[in-house]
């Protein structure tokens, strides 16, 4: 393992713990991966199963390769089929996180879209996060619905389970995390309110088109 291998291994397991520090995740809940290189064929690193992530060292971060061989000493997380679809499906996405974050969760168990409640949903690439339909965690249907729900966006919940969002690269990957849990939060908290008023499709293809000079949104054309 090269300097280079091991700063970013490292980088997978500080992003892990910084989801903990933030309530994001507990325990060995959740996943993430980041691709070796801007060449898609150098494969990706993905966090180990039933690892919690103060005892993970770089040693223990799963190579996977573009065709899904996984090498190293540890077994990889059960969400390798959607990590590894999404890498393959989507060549814009640097990295990606998994969680089960609290707020973002009591959605996905109502099966609800995150609506565009405030205009910083735009982030994500639409005017909604959607949430996928459920099917059990580590299964290839489970990757179908995913994959279906993520069109033309950088997130989607996982019904009665959690959170998927796609970064350039794993900082961005952190950021969009943090910020779907405060929106989620804020969605909630109008819905205990009353009626939230809901931006307007117009409006979020203009919010949209401004994040997406900032690095943000979908790389193609903005889906509403």
């Amino acid at each position: 393992m090269n300097d280079a291998e091991r700063a970013l291994r490292q980088q997978v397991i500080d992003t892990c713990r910084s989801l903990e520090k933030h309530g994001l995740n507990q325990g060995t809940s959740g996943n993430v991966s980041v691709r070796c290189a801007a060449n898609s064929a150098a494969g990706f690193y993905l966090t180990p199963t039933s690892l919690s992530y103060d005892a993970m060292v770089p040693e223990d971060i799963v190579h996977v390769s573009a065709e899904g061989r996984c090498t190293g000493r540890c077994r990889p997380s059960s969400e390798l089929p959607f990590h590894l679809e999404i890498m393959r499906q989507r060549p814009e996405v640097g990295a990606v996180i998994h969680t089960h974050s609290p707020q973002v969760t009591t959605l996905a168990c109502l099966r609800k879209d995150l609506p565009a409640v405030h205009y910083l949903v735009g982030l994500f690439g639409g005017n909604n996060i959607r949430c996928a339909e459920y099917a059990t965690f580590g299964t290839p249907e489970l990757s179908t619905n995913l994959l279906r729900a993520l069109t033309g966006r950088r997130a989607a919940m996982m019904a009665n389970h959690g959170l998927v969002i796609l970064g350039a690269d794993l900082p961005q990957a952190l950021a969009l995390t943090l910020e779907a849990e405060t929106l989620a939060k804020i969605y909630l908290g109008a819905l205990s309110a009353g009626a939230p008023v809901i931006l307007s499709d117009a409006e979020m293809q203009v919010i949209v088109e401004k994040f997406r000079s900032f690095g943000y949104g979908p790389v193609a054309a903005p889906m509403i």
